[in-house]
């Protein structure tokens, strides 16, 4: 039987891990300015794969850790695992990119990564792999546009979209379209443990997911989302692939 300790984790080539994300994230979707890659093999196969790189909004994010440098933490903008990766692949390998990035990056002081709670899980995989829960929120952020797709209400405003979307605002930053029914749940990795100590957010207990009506397991809600998680260790994909059964993303 394969085990996770078969996994290996190491630097990609940016292009393949997009390939990898678009064709088994639920999102479809890879964040462009995401600056590392990190490929999950499995028998010399790529079958997973994460991106780190600065957040949507760092300015904003920054603040969340006192003192951070501006180059001091980053953000796990996507990850993917095909089906075909044995159970638990997914903390055993955030353990090993969480050391990667210790020993390579020493100045990256934590992580932080979200969990969809509307379309995907909520966390699993990083409460398994020892995260910080920092916040459960109420989605106001991941938006059905007009067009029937899915993303980020800041997605509208960067770029050439800017000044189209605060023409139709006026002025006003904030997402057109209908936000998803869920929460979103914030995430954060110390690498450094002494940056702990400077987090100006509230530490939540893992209990409150389920307190507050935010569990999700693979698109599904609630005490069934809960009990999903006693035999998985994702925090999964909702929408099955075209090609095969293979997506488990974060």
């Amino acid at each position: 039987m394969t085990s996770a300790k078969e996994i290996e984790v190491r630097p990609v080539a940016k292009r393949d891990a997009d390939a990898l994300i678009r064709r088994v994230h639920y999102s479809g979707k890879v964040v462009r300015n995401s600056q590392l890659s990190l490929g999950v093999f499995l028998h010399g196969r790529l079958e997973g794969a994460m991106q780190l790189g600065p957040s949507l909004d760092k300015s904003h994010m920054l603040n969340l850790v006192r003192d951070t440098g501006w180059n001091g933490f980053l953000e796990l903008n996507r990850m993917a695992f095909t089906d075909v990766l044995p159970r638990n692949s997914e903390s055993r390998a955030l353990g090993i990119a969480m050391r990667m990035i210790r020993k390579n990056y020493p100045h990256i002081e934590w992580i932080v990564s979200f969990a969809d709670a509307c379309q995907c899980g909520d966390g699993t995989i990083y409460r398994a792999a020892g995260f910080a829960l920092t916040l459960i929120k109420t989605n106001k952020d991941v938006m059905r546009f007009a067009d029937g797709s899915v993303g980020h209400k800041m997605s509208q405003v960067t770029g050439g979209n800017r000044l189209q979307h605060f023409a139709a605002t006026g002025g006003k930053w904030s997402g057109i379209g209908t936000p998803l029914e869920g929460h979103t749940l914030r995430y954060i990795y110390f690498l450094n443990p002494a940056a702990r100590a400077r987090l100006t957010a509230e530490e939540l207990p893992y209990s409150a997911i389920e307190a507050r009506g935010a569990s999700m397991y693979r698109g599904v809600r609630g005490k069934q989302a809960m009990a999903g998680t006693n035999q998985h260790s994702d925090g999964a994909a909702p929408i099955p692939t075209l090609q095969r059964q293979e997506k488990r993303t974060a």
